[in-house]
């Protein structure tokens, strides 16, 4: 069949009217089965990142596709518009502003102390009623009702081309699960065919309109008892001039240039100049002027002719104003060529524009504006404001209190910005609802209930792998826009890397970390806590886990992490302090050299770390030692990434969930780029959604770990993983790979609970690894004959005599850390 039979697109396929018919009787049916599936909002984000990479490219396929339906009086900067719309970054903010974050669809917690959860649900079905004189309205409508995630039936203009049907069937082949298809039907019929707009209405929760009056009241009748009916109506802007503005010469040509652009064809254009006077003498001079104005415009670009109503409207209303020009009521200026004309009128009344550089001149003192302006508040967009400073503060409380939904400066009546409301509301909230569920106190650690269900589905990662030198080439490329949180590593496993944040991206990331500190067991109605991460030098510890807190409302004693041990265990003990967050290392040398003092306080309940790791010797010598009930992992992540996964109440050791709505994980051979076997050891490998200002895909983050097969008995259902140690924690000494962890572990098979660090040296043709430990009284020549013992390439290269092998207790202050977060260094290599 030809491409004019098929010009309905239906879930996937073009189907023709017969079929079309068919499956509008099933239409009920087809919604009820869609809906029976929830729809990520991250499915539809990356379809439409997709495609507008796609449209950005002139000699991409798609492009040349969809170029073929474009309207005769439009061009390929249509498809370039439409790109910048779908991207990413635009969709993010927009769900952002409209929707309070990237992951709207989620039941998650607002206030962190209440097992309250809320999200925003789709309505169900919207059907869209697109105008025919906008391309871009039709298929961008229904971009909104899917990041709302509902199903959308469209009906476009039988004059209209097919290019909302083509662009909707390739945003829905960008989507590899299926479901943006499964959620778009785009039908091409005229309003006369009443039968086909029953049927599309009939099943709909929302139905959006476009157009004037007679427009919405011909779908209105086909709307069900209690759906929801969003009118994009038609709407009338104007321009209000305070006294000393319509004498300034920029102000005029400013209002001039409103006036011309797009010939009034926007809502936002003006129709009406208001002067904040009763002087009708100061209106006709007034008038005079801005018909200079005008004519010094350049004329308009050559489009299609005026129709005859069109015409017809424009000779009437200048007519009738010329007429009453004999009355002393108005005065009329035109173009010779009939290309603009300024009507100046003594009544206030609002009063509709034919258009096309038509504009009424009006008095309106400011006392009088409710009062003139309030009967059309149905129709009032925007009022273009000019004069002092005071004057638009005042003046835009009172247009907006008399119906206004936007105030703009004069000359920038018709620009915009990402995400301003339309028509005082916000598209998405309107195709949404906001559902609530209140749990019990069996809920107290689940962060968000959907964890509980099902994990989160994203598409798989592609492209090549990176490591931390590719990441910081991509740094470098990082616009100064997206450029606003600036953090520098820690430098425990090299030179300090730096990482760049958009504001936006590190309020999700904290947000993320916060539901995983709820997860994990931290209890923000209670919990009294002291943040003793180190702070300083762009290091983000202290700030992050300060922000953290910030977004749970928990107690918070910001104390850092300071070198006098005893002012901070009084501290604690004066603000009665129960929680610690901070590095391993810190909080072993606080609890260790303020014991007395801090067990006999008994007040330290909960310990939750980051940075670094507590060994299980270590667990049980805060459990048995200092009463410590709770010690578990705050977070795991890293600069450049943020967090990457958190710990719950069931988890033990090193076992983290991944944070699946902000990274996908994949697990890579040590010595090649391919997946491991499940539960096998390998190089954890993320890459990250939610990014607006850095774009870090397959990032090989220098850890190793292992997936943990099957659910966890907290109940969620994001993935877990087994932390290994970093890939520098193995070693070639010697001819020999050894790994710093085998020592960590035969330590504590000895009893051995404090840190420990390798150092490595050359002496002469012989390494030398000299294993450092606390004084703790343990004996050195016993750990040394375990270590030896239990590591059997360990005593095969000392056997050998290729390595010597030596342990020396040191106190705290003898290991080496790096400067800026206190961590210990686990392997400090001096060998040059």
């Amino acid at each position: 069949m030809t491409e004019t039979n098929h010009q309905h697109y239906w879930q996937g396929a073009f189907v023709d009217d017969d079929e079309a018919a068919r499956r509008l009787a099933g239409l009920p049916a087809a919604v009820e089965a869609a809906l029976a599936a929830p729809l990520d909002t991250e499915t539809v984000l990356a379809a439409c990142d997709r495609l507008a990479t796609a449209l950005r490219d002139p000699a991409h396929p798609v492009t040349a596709r969809l170029a073929a339906h474009l309207p005769d009086d439009e061009d390929a900067s249509l498809l370039t518009e439409l790109a910048a719309f779908l991207s990413r970054p635009e969709l993010t903010r927009k769900l952002r502003r409209e929707l309070g974050g990237a992951t709207p669809e989620r039941l998650g917690r607002p206030d962190a102390k209440e097992t309250v959860y809320e999200a925003w649900a789709p309505v169900g079905m919207v059907a869209h009623i697109a105008p025919g004189n906008a391309a871009t309205v039709a298929p961008l409508s229904i971009v909104e009702g899917l990041l709302a995630g509902n199903i959308n039936v469209l009906k476009t203009s039988s004059a209209d081309t097919l290019l909302a049907q083509h662009l909707l069937a390739e945003l829905a082949a960008f989507d590899l699960t299926g479901a943006v298809a499964e959620r778009v039907v785009v039908l091409r019929f005229p309003s006369s065919r009443q039968e086909w707009l029953r049927l599309m209405c009939a099943p709909a929760d929302a139905v959006a309109v476009w157009g004037g009056e007679a427009a919405v009241e011909g779908v209105a009748a086909h709307v069900p008892p209690g759906c929801r009916l969003v009118e994009w109506g038609h709407r009338i802007s104007f321009a209000y001039l305070a006294s000393d503005a319509w004498h300034d010469g920029a102000t005029l040509r400013a209002l001039a240039a409103d006036v011309c652009l797009r010939e009034q064809q926007a809502c936002s254009s003006p129709q009406v100049v208001y002067l904040d006077t009763e002087d009708v003498d100061e209106v006709f001079a007034f008038a005079e002027r801005l018909a200079g104005a005008l004519a010094a415009v350049p004329p308009a670009p050559r489009g299609e002719e005026l129709g005859p109503a069109e015409e017809a409207e424009i000779t009437t209303t200048e007519l009738f104003a010329r007429l009453e020009e004999h009355l002393g009521l108005t005065r009329v200026h035109a173009a010779p060529d009939g290309s603009w004309r300024v009507m100046a009128d003594t009544r206030p009344a609002l009063t509709a524009s034919p258009l096309h550089r038509s504009i009424w001149v009006k008095p309106l003192p400011r006392k009088h504006l409710i009062a003139t302006l309030r009967p059309m508040r149905r129709y009032l967009q925007t009022a273009g404001i000019a004069g002092s400073r005071a004057d638009v503060a005042e003046l835009a409380r009172t247009v907006l209190a008399a119906g206004v939904t936007r105030v703009t400066p004069v000359g920038d009546m018709l620009g915009s910005y990402p995400g301003e409301p339309h028509d005082g509301v916000y598209a998405l909230q309107r195709y949404s609802r906001r559902v609530a569920v209140r749990a019990d106190e069996r809920f107290a650690t689940t962060a968000c209930l959907d964890d509980l269900i099902r994990p989160v589905d994203v598409p798989p990662p592609a492209g090549p792998l990176l490591d931390k030198a590719a990441v910081q080439e991509r740094n470098r490329e990082v616009g100064r826009a997206d450029a606003e949180l600036y953090f520098r590593s820690g430098g425990s496993t090299g030179s300090p890397a730096l990482s760049l944040f958009t504001y936006d991206d590190y309020d999700t990331q904290m947000h993320a970390a916060a539901r995983g500190l709820l997860a994990a067991g931290y209890d923000p109605a209670r919990d009294r806590t002291a943040n003793l991460f180190y702070c300083g030098d762009m290091y983000g510890g202290f700030i992050s886990f300060f922000s953290i807190l910030e977004r749970l409302g928990g107690v918070q004693l910001p104390m850092t992490a300071g070198p006098d041990h005893r002012a901070t265990a009084e501290t604690l003990i004066a603000h009665e302090a129960d929680t610690l967050f901070g590095m391993p290392s810190y909080l072993w040398q606080l609890l260790h050299d303020q014991a007395n003092l801090l067990r006999s306080y008994g007040g330290i309940r909960k310990i939750f770390y980051g940075g670094e790791h507590f060994t299980a010797e270590q667990r049980r010598v805060l459990a048995e030692t200092f009463s410590i009930e709770t010690v578990r992992s705050i977070t795991y992540g890293s600069t450049d990434l943020g967090p990457l996964g958190y710990q719950c109440v069931e988890s033990e050791g090193s076992v983290h969930h991944l944070h699946a709505d902000l990274h996908t994980l994949e697990i890579v051979g040590v010595d090649a780029d391919r997946p491991v076997p499940p539960g096998e050891t390998g190089r954890l490998v993320f890459t990250t959604r939610a990014r607006r200002g850095q774009k870090l895909d397959r990032y090989v983050i220098g850890d190793l770990g292992r997936a943990v097969p099957g659910p966890c008995p907290c109940g969620s259902r994001a993935p877990r993983f087994e932390l290994l140690g970093r890939t520098g924690d193995v070693m070639r000494v010697a001819t020999y790979f050894l790994n710093y962890r085998r020592f960590v572990t035969l330590a504590e098979e000895t009893g051995y609970s404090g840190e420990l660090q390798l150092l490595l040296s050359a002496d002469g043709p012989r390494e030398r690894l000299t294993v450092r430990v606390e004084h703790t009284g343990t004996g050195i020549d016993h750990l040394r004959d375990a270590l030896l013992a239990g590591y059997p390439e360990l005593r095969t290269a000392a056997d050998e005599r290729l390595l010597d092998v030596a342990v020396e207790a040191v106190d705290s202050a003898g290991f080496a850390r790096t400067p800026t977060t206190g961590k210990l260094r686990t392997v400090v290599d001096a060998r040059g």
